[in-house]
């Protein structure tokens, strides 16, 4: 136990069974100030080189691009579900066909869509994989073009791009 005191003044730090340690402010401070640094100084990991997606060199630049691909084909489904949304948002006629129940409708189906595209890809492609190193991009990949597939089949119903 480190013990300092206004004046600098000496004083025991005792530890059962040891003999009495003496700390000063300057001492307190200077080992504070050196704990620090050292670990300030532990080295940072280090960011993993850049992937380049034409030329996959292994499965961790394959994971990467995989990954890349889904996101991109996921921000697209977003981009058109909020436009489809809108477009629901401004159409309808009475119950049960109002605007209200459609949204709901897109919604469950979505809903719907997701869980398939998830169970389909996350829960049966690794079964045909048996856990080899290909998954990742085998279940990123049918993510991928499922959802490309669900972009483009709600772009066509309600003639959005």
């Amino acid at each position: 136990m480190l013990i300092a005191t206004p004046k600098a003044a000496l004083r025991p730090v005792t530890r059962p069974g040891a003999a009495p340690l003496l700390i000063t402010k300057s001492r307190a401070t200077f080992l504070l100030v050196a704990s620090t640094l050292m670990l300030s100084a532990a080295p940072a990991e280090a960011d993993p080189p850049p992937v380049d997606c034409n030329d996959i060199k292994n499965t961790y630049d394959g994971n990467i691009c995989a990954e890349r691909d889904f996101d991109k084909a996921d921000a697209k489904l977003n981009n058109i579900y909020k436009k489809v949304l809108e477009h629901t948002a401004k159409s309808g006629d009475e119950k049960p066909w109002d605007a209200k129940s459609w949204e709901a409708a897109i919604r469950a189906s979505q809903r719907a869509w997701v869980a398939f595209r998830d169970a389909d890809c996350k829960d049966a492609v690794p079964m045909e994989w048996s856990g080899g190193t290909g998954t990742t991009v085998a279940v990123l990949g049918c993510m991928t073009e499922k959802t490309k597939q669900r972009t483009d089949d709600l772009a066509e119903r309600y003639g959005i791009e």
